[in-house]
């Protein structure tokens, strides 16, 4: 059986991968080599999956208020 769609689920994900991505930009500070390179692909990923959870969360709240939830 799927999990429940929850909007507050998305919307609590969207904050830990903001506090993530802070967290990784503050180490790049100490980070070189290899370790730059991985901290920053993963930023990247995480921009793109923040975009994707914006875009889930409007869709919701606008379902929502549109009657469809």
């Amino acid at each position: 059986m799927p999990k429940h769609n929850d909007s507050a689920d998305n919307k609590e994900i969207l904050k830990k991968t903001i506090n993530n991505m802070e967290a990784a930009e503050a180490a790049m500070e100490f980070a070189e080599g290899k370790e730059l390179a991985a901290i920053k692909e993963k930023n990247e990923r995480r921009k793109e999956s923040m975009e994707e959870l914006k875009d889930e969360i409007v869709a919701e709240e606008k379902s929502r208020i549109n009657g469809y939830i």
